[in-house]
C-alpha cells in the first residue's frame, strides 16, 4: 500500500497535507474469468455469497440503479371446502400481499339440473324442488311456485290460506336472518350470538315440525291453498316464541353492534352505492342497504301483504355493516307481520273449492270413493293446466325470487326458469372484492348472503 502527498497553498499562506490510501491491486493488471464462468453470477440474487460480491459488486448512486425484482401476485383458491364459504363457492383471489386484486367467483360444484327436472314431472311433483333451492328459508320459495301455478290456472287461495302463508313465509324470513346474522358475527369472531339464534333458528323448525310434519323441506304450501290447517295451540306457540325472539335481538345487539371490533370489521367492507346496485340486478337487502326502496311485498303485493302495516327497511351507506343493521330490523318487522297475522287470521277453508286440484284431506279419502278416484288421479297423472306463461316474483329473504313458467295444456310445464337471488348477487363478488383484505372476504361473502341451492339449481 502506497501513500500519495497533497499539499495545498491556502490563503493565509499555511500548508496542509492530506494523506491518500491507494491500493496497489488497482495499479496492477486486472485479471477476469472467462465468459462461461461469468453466466452462472448473472442477474439478481437473493442471497449474496464471496464470489457475487468479488464479480458483481453493485454500487448505488445516482447513476446506477439497483437491480429491481419482478415479484408476481399470488393466486389462491378460497373454497370450495372453505368454512367461510358458505356452501361450494370456490373463489380463486389474486392477491397483492394481503390486499385482494381480483376475485373470480367459480360456481357449478353442486349442478343439479333442477329446471329440466321440473319439465319432466307433474306440477305437485315439482314443488318439493323449490325446497331444496334455498334450502335456508324453504317456503318462500313455496309460495312464488305455488302463486304461478295458481296465475295460470285462473285461481285463487282462499282468505285464511293466504294468512297461513304470510305466517310461514315470515317465519322462513325470521329463520334465515337468525342464520345470516349470527353467521356473520361467527365470521368476524363472535361465537356467542350464533348458539342463541341457532337455539332461536330450532324452536321455528320445531313448529314446522308440528304444521306439515318436515322441519326443512316442508312441501306445505300448494296451488291453491297450503296442505292441511294448523294444529289445535299452534298460534299461541308462535305468540310466545315472537315475544322472546324480541329479547333475543336486543342482546345480539348489546353484544355485537355495538361492539367496536365487529365495527371495524364491518364498517366500509363491501361498500355498493344505489347505481351500482341497480346495475348489478342486486335486490332484497343487498339493494335496499343503498337506500333503495323496493320490496315486492309493497309494491307489488300477493297473498294479502297490503292487509298489514310494516315498514321497509332501508340502509344509508350500502356496507356489510348497513346490511347486518337491516336484517336485524327486517327481523322485527317480520315478528310485527307474524303478530298482525294471529290477531286478524280468518276462519274458513285452506285451500280451492276444486276437486280436480287440491288434494282431498286423508280423511275424505278414507271415506269417500269419489275422493279416492282425485286423489289417486292428481297423485299420477296431475292435473292440465291452460296453455299461457307466467313471470311470478315474491320477496324472499335474500331477494327477488322469480319463476318464469311456460305451460302447453298437459299436466307438465313446457319451460320453467328461475330467477334465484343468490345468483346475482354472486356476482357481486367480483366487483366489490377488489381493494379489500384477505380477511374481509369472508365478511363480505357473509353479508350479501349466498346459498349454493339456487346458484348450481
Amino acid at each position: 500500500m502506497r501513500y500519495l502527498r497533497l499539499v495545498s497553498l491556502m490563503k493565509d499562506n499555511l500548508y496542509q497535507c492530506r494523506y491518500i490510501r491507494i491500493h496497489s491491486p488497482i495499479c496492477a493488471h486486472r485479471w477476469f474469468p472467462d465468459a462461461e464462468y461469468m453466466k452462472q453470477f448473472a442477474g439478481p440474487v437473493f442471497f449474496r455469497t464471496d464470489e457475487t460480491d468479488k464479480y458483481y459488486r453493485m454500487i448505488y448512486n445516482s447513476q446506477v440503479k439497483p437491480v429491481e425484482r419482478k415479484l408476481k401476485n399470488m393466486f389462491i383458491n378460497f373454497g370450495p371446502q372453505h368454512p367461510a364459504a358458505h356452501g361450494v363457492l370456490r373463489l380463486i383471489l389474486e392477491l397483492d400481499g394481503e390486499t385482494v386484486v381480483r376475485a373470480d367467483p367459480h360456481i357449478g360444484f353442486l349442478h343439479r339440473a333442477t329446471e329440466k327436472l321440473m319439465e319432466h314431472k307433474h306440477y305437485n311433483q315439482s314443488l318439493p324442488f323449490m325446497d331444496r333451492l334455498d334450502y335456508v328459508s324453504t317456503i318462500s320459495n313455496e309460495q312464488c311456485f305455488a302463486l304461478a301455478i295458481e296465475i295460470l290456472l285462473n285461481i285463487e287461495a282462499p282468505p285464511r290460506a293466504k294468512a297461513i302463508r304470510v305466517l310461514c313465509s315470515e317465519l322462513c324470513r325470521i329463520a334465515n336472518h337468525l342464520l345470516n346474522i349470527s353467521g356473520t358475527i361467527l365470521d368476524a369472531g363472535g361465537i356467542t350470538p350464533f348458539f342463541w339464534m341457532c337455539e332461536e333458528r330450532e324452536k321455528i323448525y320445531e313448529l314446522f315440525e308440528r304444521l306439515c310434519g318436515a322441519r326443512v323441506h316442508c312441501a306445505y304450501l300448494r296451488p291453491g291453498g297450503v296442505s292441511q290447517d294448523l294444529p289445535i295451540g299452534f298460534l299461541d306457540d308462535v305468540h310466545e316464541l315472537c315475544m322472546k325472539m324480541g329479547e333475543r335481538c336486543d342482546e345480539t345487539e348489546d353484544v355485537a353492534t355495538g361492539n367496536r371490533l365487529y365495527y371495524a370489521r364491518t364498517a366500509g367492507i363491501g361498500v355498493v352505492s344505489a347505481h351500482e346496485a341497480i346495475n348489478l340486478g342486486f335486490t332484497g337487502p343487498m339493494l335496499r342497504c343503498t337506500g333503495v326502496k323496493w320490496d315486492l311485498r309493497v309494491t307489488e303485493p300477493y297473498d294479502g301483504y297490503d292487509l298489514y302495516d310494516f315498514d321497509v327497511v332501508v340502509g344509508t351507506f350500502g356496507d356489510s355493516y348497513d346490511r347486518h343493521l337491516l336484517r336485524l330490523e327486517e327481523l322485527r318487522q317480520s315478528l310485527r307481520i307474524i303478530n298482525q297475522v294471529i290477531d286478524t287470521i280468518p276462519e274458513g277453508e285452506i285451500k280451492a273449492d276444486n276437486a280436480k286440484i287440491s288434494l282431498p284431506t286423508r280423511i275424505e279419502m278414507k271415506t269417500s270413493m269419489e275422493s279416492l278416484i282425485h286423489h289417486f288421479k292428481l297423485c299420477t297423472e296431475g292435473y292440465c293446466v291452460p296453455p299461457g306463461a307466467t313471470y311470478t316474483a315474491v320477496e324472499c329473504p335474500k331477494g327477488e325470487l322469480g319463476l318464469y313458467m311456460v305451460a302447453d295444456g298437459t299436466s307438465k310445464p313446457y319451460r320453467v326458469y328461475i330467477r334465484p337471488c343468490s345468483f346475482t348477487h354472486i356476482l357481486g363478488l367480483s366487483v366489490l372484492g377488489p381493494k379489500l383484505m384477505l380477511a374481509d372476504i369472508a365478511i363480505l361473502i357473509a353479508t350479501v348472503d349466498i346459498v349454493f341451492g339456487d346458484i348450481d339449481r
